[in-house]
């Protein structure tokens, strides 16, 4: 009411009428336009991707329910390193190779393999580790044999002498677990108590000054149609104002564009040239470098040439340009 009554005001001294109604009009319009920008979008749902009850946004409810404390809790260092994505190979020069398509970047049988490899022929040694491990001769039944590679283990039974056998002053010494570090802090708990003065603490004026949005009129500034002053209307541009306004025109000499085709004239269709184009027309017949090579005289500068003078005008084209 405040910025209306401002805006009537203002009206008033300036000698223009106001709307009231085309205020609350253009309030009202810009209002649900704001509160159509604010909601979220909606998904697009098909029917061939919705599968179970549909979801939109703020309902995606979990299985169920979880404590205030786990959806506030932060992420550890090390949850956040597992987090981060796979680094990406496959950029540059090694995009879409056979080797990262059909394996994860080593060589295996699924990429080309050379035939002298497929060839070659294994020598005694490769032959022997390639052999499977046997049984020995004189034990081919002993249980360790059947479930393991032959070394004892807790699975089979444990001889009494040692269930009744005392351990070692080092072996207990090995058996303490490693003492943490003296600075170490264990996780804090959640959720964690809030000291009491933190509960009565109260902001200063400063603080909730800064915490308040910025104040600004809901506008508008100034009505949709406004009148034109009559000294506006009876101005007169000045000739500066009417140089700058005139269009730029055509340099000298400018010709426009020609046509792509365009009609050829009879007289030029029926034209013949004459002896002098016909003549001009002809190469200058040259003679071979084998015979002037070894004329003396092919290059000799007649006498006229010698005695003759530069006309003024090519003795002014032959001047260099001053830049």
């Amino acid at each position: 009411m405040d910025n209306t009554r401002e805006f009537e005001e203002y009206g008033e001294e300036n000698g223009n009428t106001k709307n009231n109604d085309e205020f609350d009009r253009i309030r009202t319009k810009g209002r649900e336009r704001f509160k159509y920008l604010a909601k979220h979008k909606e998904p697009k749902v098909e029917w061939y991707t919705c599968i179970g009850p549909p979801q939109n946004w703020g309902t995606q409810e979990p299985l169920w329910p979880l404590n205030k404390a786990t959806i506030s809790a932060n992420a550890s260092h090390r949850i956040a390193e597992l987090a981060t994505p796979k680094k990406n190979f496959q950029t540059g020069v090694y995009i879409n190779r056979p080797l990262w398509q059909y394996s994860c970047g080593r060589a295996s049988v699924l990429t080309t393999v050379d035939e002298n490899a497929l060839n070659a022929q294994a020598s005694s040694r490769v032959e022997q580790l390639a052999n499977s491990k046997t049984y020995p001769l004189h034990a081919p039944n002993r249980i360790e044999f059947v479930y393991s590679c032959g070394r004892s283990s807790p699975i089979w039974s444990v001889p009494n002498s040692a269930l009744n056998s005392t351990a070692t002053p080092r072996v207990l010494n090995l058996s303490q677990h490693k003492p943490y570090h003296p600075r170490f802090q264990p996780e804090k708990s959640l959720p964690w108590e809030v000291p009491e003065p933190a509960k009565k603490a109260k902001a200063s004026e400063r603080v909730e000054q800064l915490a308040s949005p910025k104040a600004r009129p809901e506008g508008p500034f100034r009505e949709p149609t406004w009148q034109i002053t009559e000294r506006a209307l009876k101005s007169v541009a000045s000739p500066r104002c009417l140089e700058l306004a005139r269009s730029k025109s055509l340099a000298e000499g400018f010709l426009p564009a020609k046509d792509i085709e365009w009609p050829v004239s009879r007289a030029a269709k029926q034209a013949s040239a004459s002896e002098r184009i016909t003549a001009l027309s002809q190469p200058i017949q040259r003679m071979n470098m084998n015979i002037l090579q070894f004329n003396p005289e092919a290059f000799k500068v007649k006498p006229q040439a010698l005695k003759g003078q530069i006309p003024a005008r090519v003795n002014e084209l032959a001047q260099p340009i001053n830049r």
